[in-house]
């Protein structure tokens, strides 16, 4: 499909609410053209609003009164031309955005929650489903946002290491086959990163909410290095006042007995264990080297130790999946009954091995899933309490975090709603600086590749002043 823009800079919401529909099929968006190209999608700003799709069997046109929203005001005329030929809606109607609870939230609280639910429904086009889950997930985390003011933070620490690299993946993660030279090289650098932000966040009196170990694999490293990492962060930061930290213990794998006991002697509460799916075919299909069972066992070890908060990672909509074998995965979760359980829904990313032919045939039945998932996580007392989506997810649908009630993760609730800053540390972190007067973020970006880290470091660093300077400008 060709995408055609003239006379506006709303390309890249025009452009997702296409490939939401156009799953299937490229999109190529044309700034610059002197003909049109069937088929095609015209989106146009002039004395009106105007959206046309022209193919070889069909054609609609769609247009309105110039607006002070145009953008809107070009997404529903778009939406519903593509709505009306492809005879099918979208359960997150036009958004395209990656936190529509943030969103939801901001209408509740300038306008009131049934207003907020109104304006999801017939502005935005949002399914009464998809509108209720954002009621939902609200209530649930306000709590939890409650505890956050202009001096707090939260710490994000980057381990960019795998075992293998699924063919879903689209993380700048190194494989350790690959990379393992590169920890050792890596690790010290860390440590002395986190030393430097726990000096920032010391000289601006900033309070620490939560911890958050992520990667990659965290449990690559090995006892030792996680040993030498938790001592670091333990020593630099002063831990009394958290109310989470969270080791990604991630592949099963990874996960021994002497890594979980170095945790459990550290400050670590919270864990996960991410099995994705339990069906053995499924972990081969995508590039997993684990079995159900090691995820299993790993579950119960972590157990055996003392782990009472652990956190397990599905993904709807894999490679080879089925109803029928998604089923199965979330009847074995039931099972373990873990405290929390995140389902996400397959993003085809373009970085990933897999790509968006191979994932048709998976298309269908991620509705299934996910409604399978949300009448057993609910039975067995989950609630979802945070949310977020991606670009080109399967059936336009969405992440949840699932936990029981006690059992939220302060982090994933300050990540995805951006209520305070979070600084982060390691090669691909993202330090988001927010000004607690304003909705404004600006985000310092470390270098991606673990050899970028390691090769320009003290230029890294440097960009590090700037959370200094920052304060300064925005919240004293």
């Amino acid at each position: 499909m060709n995408l055609y823009i003239n006379n506006h800079k709303f390309h890249y919401e025009m452009e997702n609410l296409c490939r939401a529909f156009l799953f299937t099929e490229d999109v190529t968006v044309h700034h610059e053209y002197d003909t049109l190209k069937k088929p095609y999608i015209l989106t146009s700003v002039g004395d009106k609003v105007r959206v046309e799709l022209c193919t070889d069997e069909l054609r609609l046109a769609r247009e309105s009164s110039l607006r002070d929203d145009n953008e809107l005001c070009m997404g529903q005329l778009l939406y519903k031309i593509l709505s009306a030929a492809y005879s099918r809606e979208l359960p997150w109607g036009i958004l395209t955005g990656v936190r529509p609870i943030k969103l939801f939230s901001r209408l509740c609280d300038r306008d009131g929650a049934e207003a907020a639910a109104r304006y999801f429904r017939e502005t935005l086009y949002v399914s009464e489903e998809k509108t209720a889950l954002a009621m939902q997930v609200r209530e649930n985390q306000r709590a939890i946002l409650a505890r956050s003011d202009r001096r707090s933070f939260s710490l994000y620490v980057s381990i960019p290491f795998c075992p293998t690299r699924c063919n879903y993946c689209s993380f700048v993660s190194q494989t350790v086959e690959k990379a393992k030279k590169l920890i050792e090289q890596y690790l010290p650098l860390l440590l002395s990163e986190i030393r430097c932000t726990a000096q920032l966040a010391g000289e601006l009196n900033l309070r620490l909410e939560s911890v958050y170990i992520g990667g990659g694999t965290p449990t690559t490293l090995s006892a030792r290095q996680l040993d030498l990492l938790l001592t670091e962060i333990e020593a630099d930061f002063d831990l009394n006042g958290i109310s989470e930290f969270t080791v990604e213990a991630g592949r099963p794998d990874t996960v021994t007995a002497e890594k979980l006991m170095t945790l459990k002697k550290h400050r670590v509460t919270r864990i996960s264990i991410n099995p994705q799916t339990f069906s053995d075919s499924v972990l081969e299909a995508i590039g997993r080297r684990h079995t159900a069972q090691q995820t299993v066992d790993a579950f119960r070890l972590a157990r055996q130790l003392g782990f009472d908060n652990i956190n397990m990672d599905l993904i709807a909509g894999l490679t080879s999946d089925t109803p029928k074998s998604f089923e199965d995965t979330i009847n074995a979760v039931r099972s373990l009954d873990p405290e929390s359980v995140t389902v996400h829904t397959l993003a085809v990313k373009r970085s990933a091995r897999l790509n968006s032919a191979d994932a048709v045939r998976e298309h269908g039945y991620t509705s299934q899933m996910l409604a399978y998932a949300k009448e057993q996580l609910s039975d067995g007392g989950y609630e979802p309490y945070y949310l977020y989506r991606q670009s080109k997810m399967l059936s336009n649908l969405e992440n949840i975090g699932w936990a029981k009630p006690g059992f939220f993760s302060p982090y994933n609730v300050y990540i995805m709603e951006e209520t305070h800053t979070i600084l982060a540390c390691g090669a691909g972190a993202v330090t988001k600086l927010r000004d607690a007067d304003s909705d404004y973020l600006e985000r310092i970006f470390n270098f991606k590749y673990p050899y970028e880290y390691i090769s320009r470091f003290d230029e890294m660093i440097q960009r590090k002043e700037r959370v200094k300077s920052f304060y300064g400008e925005y919240n004293e």
